[in-house]
């Protein structure tokens, strides 16, 4: 094309006719992607207010026969169809605590190792390892917890923890009972194994986003790395640490199968940590298929809405945190 074509279609491209018509293309374009990402949005939104009413609607016969005490009562009687929801309830809420008790402490530690301490050349193996770790299905935890947990606990732990603290005032009733190995403290110790690949990768991710000059500042004032940590990362990341950690949280509460196999499933309630137990997931997993009457199908998927109303405090809970740290903070 020689040059005295060029300068005509350019010429032609930017006559007001042409401009208009790109306007009019770019208007359409925008107008389609703002639709299409709305729709995406409200697509969220109308899923998990459907799926909790469809929970609340499949149960409100369990909530309707029993009221409030299908909260507080112990009961789980399939045979003269009495139900109550408060032993899954404690189950999910107290391997939960265990859960994050052991997973936070580690996940700080591995994050710290691997971003301030630990070599060049066994950073990026040991992150590999971690993610490797967070992509085991659930159930491969809950055969391991069994098989060879479940018998170590049994065998090593609980004697030990029923020789050397069960006889402690107020504490020692939480580590009596006998050397079952399946239990809520073995359960919460399988939760927080899941869980740690979550929380540190999560911890990793964001103690690198730290400006390094910051913390060679610190470094040239005669700071240890334990002061740099607590003193310049942690502050800075204090919120999506947060996030993170309750994000494990929130996975540790919806587990299924992997507490199933080492939990129990009792539905007696235990105040000893070394007793069975049960949880909301465990309880739906093991029962679903068993239900022959309405009113035992409604109280299980009664407690499906209870673990989505659970979760959703506990996030909101989150949320709040993080909104008042950034308040405090003047974002």
């Amino acid at each position: 094309m020689s040059s005295d074509s060029l300068v005509s279609s350019s010429a032609a491209a930017s006559t007001p006719s042409a401009q208009n018509a790109r306007a009019g293309r770019d208007a359409r374009t925008d107008t389609i992607f703002r639709t299409v990402v709305t729709i995406a949005g409200w697509f969220v939104l109308i899923t998990l207010l459907g799926a909790a009413f469809s929970m609340l609607w499949g149960g409100r016969e369990a909530f309707h026969t029993f009221g409030w005490q299908f909260l507080t009562s112990t009961d789980w009687d399939p045979v003269n169809h009495k139900f109550g929801a408060f032993v899954p309830i404690y189950g999910t809420l107290v391997t939960a605590l265990i859960a994050m008790l052991i997973a936070v402490p580690v996940s700080f530690g591995i994050a710290i190792f691997l971003t301030e301490v630990a070599p060049n050349w066994m950073r990026g193996p040991v992150a590999a390892a971690i993610e490797l770790l967070a992509g085991i299905p659930s159930i491969i935890y809950g055969m391991w917890g069994l098989f060879v947990f479940v018998p170590f606990m049994a065998d090593h732990i609980i004697p030990w923890l029923n020789a050397n603290l069960g006889q402690w005032p107020i504490i020692g009733a939480l580590f009596r009972g006998p050397p079952l190995g399946m239990g809520m403290l073995t359960a919460g110790i399988v939760l927080a194994i899941m869980v740690i690949p979550f929380v540190s990768s999560v911890m990793r991710d964001v103690f690198l986003t730290v400006p390094v000059r910051l913390k060679e500042s610190a470094y040239a004032l005669g700071g240890t790395t334990w002061e740099v940590v607590w003193d310049i990362v942690l502050p800075f990341t204090r919120s999506a640490v947060i996030g993170g950690v309750f994000l494990g949280l929130g996975r540790a509460l919806g587990e299924t199968m992997a507490v199933t196999f080492v939990l129990g499933n009792s539905h007696l309630l235990s105040a000893s940590l070394l007793q069975p137990g049960n949880s909301i997931a465990a309880t739906i997993a093991n029962e679903f298929t068993e239900a022959d009457s309405d009113i035992y199908l409604s109280s299980l998927i009664a407690l499906g809405f209870l673990l989505f109303v659970v979760t959703f405090i506990v996030l909101a809970i989150a949320k709040l945190m993080l909104k008042r740290l950034a308040m405090r903070e003047g974002n």
